[in-house]
Order: C-alpha cells, then structure tokens, then sequence
C-alpha cells in the first residue's frame, strides 16, 4: 500500500479562515499536527486492534486528514469506506489511501449505506463535537449499517468521575467552546456506555488514556522529534496561532483532573441465543 505524502497547509478545511476562528483540530493540522486525537497514537492503534479488523468490511465515519484510515488498511480490511462531510476533507483521505478504498461525501447520520453492509464502525474525536441528539442520531446510524457480531469502534473526550457536578461539566463544556471554537460535548464514561447501549449495542472493552495531547512527551510519541520541532517553530512565528494553542493549552492543564481521553468497542448483537 502506498502513503501519501502530508498535506500542505493550504489543502486543509477551512484554510481560507482567519486563524483565530478555525476550529481547534483544523488549526493544529494548519500547523503541521498529523495525531488530532484525545488519547493519541497509541489509543487509535489498541482501539483498531480491539477492534478485529483484518477481513472485515471497515466504515470510517468522519476519517478527516486519513491518518487513521492508513492504520485501518495495515490491518488488512476486506474493504474500507469512509463517509466524510467536508469535501477537503474527503479528498485528503482520499489521497491518503490511494486505490485501497474509497471515500463518499456525506452524513455521519444518514450515510446512504445498506442496511448490515458493514462488519465495523470507527469514528474518532467526532462524537464529542456533536449534540447529544445528534450523537444518538449517529449512533444509531452506525447501528443500522452493520452486520449483527459487528464491533462499533469510537475514540472520544471522556469527563471523569462519572459523578461530576453538573456546575463543572458546563464550565468545562463553556472552556472548550471557547478555546477550540467547537461546541465539544465531552460525557462521562457511564454516559458513552448509555448512548451506546440505548441504540441496542453491547459494550465490550473500554480503555483509557490522559487527555495529553498538547504535552511534549505526547507530541513526540505521536509525531515525531522533528515534525514537533516544525510544529513548535510554526507555532512560535504565528502570534495569533502561538495565542490559540497556549489557551487550548491551558483550558486542558486547568481540568486535567477532569479530563480522559475513552475508547470503547462496542459490539452489536447477532440474536443467537448464549
């Protein structure tokens, strides 16, 4: 399988935007970040291979630069699709994956898929960024399109205890808002279990991680020495952007205590009896 090369800043959505009102993931790309996910490269990796995915027919919900649609194809899929709204989007992952799959434009919600037309479902740091209606919405929509024994793959921003007050999820709902320019809704373990199993999925393995990804130590595992030396030198000579991350930054360090990265495989039942 061949792998594309990184794209350049100006391929990216939104990249006609003003720095200081793109979306948090879209301007950590715009400087040279590859890994946009809570838990970070190795949370992706032990989630694909919870996941089972070699000889299975692979849908990837919202696949974004396709970084983590390459890792599904090192897995030896029967086949990939990805469903992706943003048209830059799609053609990123699209490059990325070369001739191995294909990526439709469309939505996480009413796909057009088949009915059981899939045997897994993945979608990353997506669910977070929606709803809780219409995070059911896409929940069930991933329900619909797989095979029954078929494994529900996500990989979000969790909120810890699952017994934290309602006064603290608003505030740090309202920090996230306004520091990644993204109404995240972040829930508590006990609430991705909830929304999962509402839709009729049963959940199998739940991981956690520290919700790191702006930390040093993070960065180099997830990109590298000299990528985050790149990184670092585009954020220091970009003042707008340089004042973004250092808030995102400090929104993360401040509920660091209250913050997860959660990856879930869920499974939905195939109607044998035990």
């Amino acid at each position: 399988m061949s792998h594309s090369t990184q794209p350049d800043a100006t391929d990216l959505p939104l990249a006609d935007r003003r720095i200081e009102d793109v979306p948090g993931h879209w301007l950590l790309a715009r400087l040279g970040k590859r890994v946009l996910r809570p838990g970070g490269a190795a949370m992706t990796e032990n989630m694909l291979d919870d996941a089972d995915l070699a000889d299975a027919d692979v849908l990837e919900i919202a696949p974004g630069l396709g970084k983590t649609a390459t890792s599904i194809l090192d897995r030896s899929p029967r086949s990939y699709t990805g469903i992706e709204s943003d048209p830059a989007a799609a053609e990123l992952t699209t490059t990325a994956i070369d001739c191995n799959g294909r990526v439709l434009e469309g939505d996480a919600a009413s796909t057009g898929l088949d009915a059981e037309s899939v045997d897994a479902v993945v979608g990353e740091a997506m669910l977070t960024m929606q709803t809780d209606k219409h995070k059911a919405e896409i929940i069930a929509e991933a329900f619909r399109v797989m095979r029954p024994g078929g494994r529900y793959a996500i990989h979000e921003l969790a909120l810890e205890p699952d017994t934290l007050d309602e006064a603290t999820t608003t505030e740090i709902r309202r920090a996230l808002a306004r520091s990644i320019k993204v109404n995240a809704r972040p829930l508590t373990e006990a609430e991705w279990r909830a929304l999962l199993t509402d839709a009729g999925f049963v959940v199998d393995r739940v991981r956690f991680a520290p919700m790191a990804l702006l930390e040093a130590r993070r960065m180099i595992a997830d990109e590298g020495v000299l990528q985050t030396l790149r990184i670092a030198r585009n954020i220091i000579t970009s003042p707008p952007a340089r004042r973004r991350v250092l808030a995102m930054r400090s929104v993360f360090v401040e509920h660091k205590s209250h913050m997860a990265a959660i990856s879930i495989i869920a499974v939905k039942p195939d109607g044998r009896a035990a």
